[in-house]
């Protein structure tokens, strides 16, 4: 919840982002030319109007006493330039100057309507309208003012800066990389780094050496690999930027199963079974003293935490990669290294605060043993969102959401009966009586088993929404065939030859060309979701959002529904191959077929993503991405609804 409150406030924090004025300046005759100056804020550009997907437009225009003369047109010139898929592009950075001319009857007239802008960063976007009624004719023939200026909820940087850019996104970048660490696939790393340093040296200088190793080492990870792409695609020019590499880190059996197998060895460790030290060999080869012997074990766990995270932090790298193919060099590489210092200063911390726990040590140690069982216990409940994203994308069907929460509601109760001293492993002393902190960590694992409960007959469970096997792979959903009113809507009732389902007893497509052909039927939009099986911001916008009666009733009644799965590893029939246009490249699977369609058609790579468009294919709306706003996704979907009617 967290982490999406700071990722929102980095996105938006400077409120409106473009700032309209205007002004009417006389032409010839009965005819005056009406001026809007729109001043965009640091950092972001907008579009001009005859953009294909994103245009700058003047909706809804009428002349009170007049008449338009021609269409709007404009004054600027947009800066041309590459966009991230290689294709030319024009956009406006700073001010962008369009203008109307009107033809006055009688003296006086009044030009009102409305400018739609879509203002863009990083591949993140927000639509904005600006309402104007201006008068035309008589006093304000020259230069005069005609509307008032709606300032930004923060002033944005002077027009001709280009300093405030670098410092916004850094500003921005440092607020993503502390919202990193409460991701589903980031957190799981805490238990981890904190039990790996307490087992450190006695020494307390040289573990607090290490712990300042360990976040050198992963700004590294991040920084120079990134550094090197950059470097590389300047020097040899075009598109060398995939987002493949962080799809298949996020979704492919193979990483994720490594990730599952070596957190459940770490709870092990934890548990007592026996004590994780790298072989004497490999040791012996690479470094000839302790100190370079401890740095080997360092590395590694810097190198576990940063390919674990890429399954949230993949996006966000992406953004910033994209940017090394428009132009910019410094800025990228600066960005990622203030966004890579932040998300390591937590771990950073975590990892000293083990080795000054060692001056602390109790005889025989064993309030530290239980903290290692109790991180034990937990980096088993963790650990199954790596096998469930596996099972999830190859459709093993061997960890569904029941069999999940019985896991986890053993392991819980299980760690609440080791808190109350009722179980005790090898290493453990005879707990005498229980003390208070003891007992209100063992009331809170205790109420949390209570609250997971329900979720075996089909309770949603939105506060774990991201963590959780979706709710349409669970068998048995209670009152799902009772007619009750309150019966949980969440049956996969929706299947396709792929096999998947939709949420929240949807009815949809999983191909675009088939939700395009029933919406021709059906007189109706599309709403298209670009989503994914590992994708947890997904699944808590289907769970927080999706789930509100109004949003759902219009997703039902209004649309036609359908999802794009761009991690799904299913093989298509060969009729379905996908070929890319540039490259050459065959698209096998589903889920790469659908993420080159969303690449290609709506300069979408990410997820969620979502769209909507008329039964012709048209957009209708810019693409709205992950918000927890209920109210801001129904007046998308309003939006959607209106532009189609017109």
């Amino acid at each position: 919840m967290l982490a999406a409150v700071l990722v929102c406030a980095a996105a938006f924090a400077q409120g409106q982002l473009v700032t309209w004025s205007s002004h009417v300046e006389k032409a010839e005759g009965d005819v005056y030319k009406v001026i809007f100056t729109g001043k965009i804020a640091d950092g972001y550009h907008t579009y001009t109007l005859a953009d294909e997907f994103s245009a700058t437009e003047i909706m809804d225009a009428a002349v009170e006493g007049g008449e338009l003369v021609g269409t709007p047109y404009e004054i600027s010139t947009p800066t041309e330039e590459t966009d991230e898929f290689g294709d030319p592009a024009k956009h406006y950075y700073n001010e962008i100057i369009i203008a109307q001319d009107v033809k006055v009857a009688s003296g006086n007239a009044t030009y009102s309507g409305t400018i739609f802008t879509n203002a863009c960063t990083g591949g993140a976007c927000k639509a904005e309208y600006y309402d104007f009624n201006v008068k035309v004719g008589g006093n304000a023939s020259v230069a005069a003012p005609a509307t008032e200026t709606i300032e930004p909820a923060e002033e944005a940087a002077p027009a001709g800066e280009k300093k405030g850019s670098i410092w916004g996104l850094i500003l921005e970048a440092i607020l993503w990389g502390f919202a990193m660490l409460l991701t589903p696939c980031v957190f799981p790393m805490v238990p981890m780094t904190v039990s790996f340093f307490m087992k450190g040296s006695e020494n307390v200088a040289q573990g607090r050496f290490k712990a300042a190793m360990y976040g050198i080492f992963i700004v590294l990870l991040y920084t120079v690999p990134i550094s090197v792409i950059i470097m590389l695609t300047r020097i040899i020019g075009g598109d060398a930027v995939t987002a493949d590499i962080f799809n298949w880190l996020s979704t492919h059996w193979l990483p994720n199963i490594i990730f599952f197998i070596v957190f459940m060895i770490f709870a092990a460790s934890f548990f007592g079974a026996f004590e994780i030290t790298l072989p004497e060999s490999i040791v012996n080869k690479s470094d000839k003293g302790s100190d370079k012997k401890g740095l080997a074990g360092v590395f590694f766990m810097a190198l576990t935490l940063v390919l674990v995270s890429f399954s949230c932090t993949g996006p966000i790298v992406g953004s910033v990669l994209i940017k090394s193919t428009q132009g910019e060099f410094w800025e990228p590489m600066v960005t990622m290294l203030a966004f890579s210092v932040a998300f390591a200063l937590p771990f950073t911390v975590l990892a000293f605060f083990p080795s000054l726990l060692k001056k602390f040590k109790k005889s025989g140690g064993s309030w530290l043993n239980s903290v290692k069982v109790v991180l034990g216990f937990v980096e088993v409940a963790l650990g199954l969102k790596f096998l469930s994203v596996a099972d999830q994308t190859y459709h093993w069907g061997i960890l569904d959401r029941e069999v999940y929460l019985a896991i986890w509601i053993v392991v819980f109760t299980l760690l609440g009966l080791y808190l109350l001293g009722k179980i005790r492993f090898a290493h453990d002393e005879p707990l005498e009586y229980l003390k208070v902190p003891r007992l209100a960590l063992a009331i809170g694992v205790f109420s949390f088993v209570v609250y997971l409960i329900p979720g075996m007959w089909g309770a949603p469970l939105k506060a774990l929404s991201g963590y959780m096997p979706p709710i349409t792979t669970q068998d048995f959903v209670i009152g799902q065939n009772s007619g009750t009113a309150n019966a949980v809507e969440a049956a996969p009732v929706t299947d396709s030859e792929y096999g998947l389902h939709l949420p929240l007893g949807l009815q949809g497509y999983f191909s675009l060309e088939d939700g395009l052909e029933a919406a021709k039927k059906a007189g109706k939009p599309v709403f298209v979701d670009v989503t994914g099986h590992g994708c947890v911001n997904c699944r808590e916008m289907e769970s927080r959002v999706w789930s509100d009666p109004t949003v759902l009733g219009m997703l039902k009644n209004d649309f036609v529904v359908v999802a794009l799965y761009t991690d799904d590893k299913q093989k298509l029939d060969k009729e379905d191959y996908v070929t890319d246009a540039e490259s050459g490249k065959v698209y096998k699977d589903l889920g790469r077929a659908n993420s080159y369609l969303a690449r290609t058609m709506w300069n979408v790579n990410a997820q969620p993503n979502y769209i909507l468009l008329s039964p012709e294919g048209e957009m209708l709306v810019p693409v709205r991405g992950y918000d927890l706003s209920i109210d801001g996704f129904v007046e998308f979907l309003q939006s959607g609804l209106d532009a189609y009617g017109k």
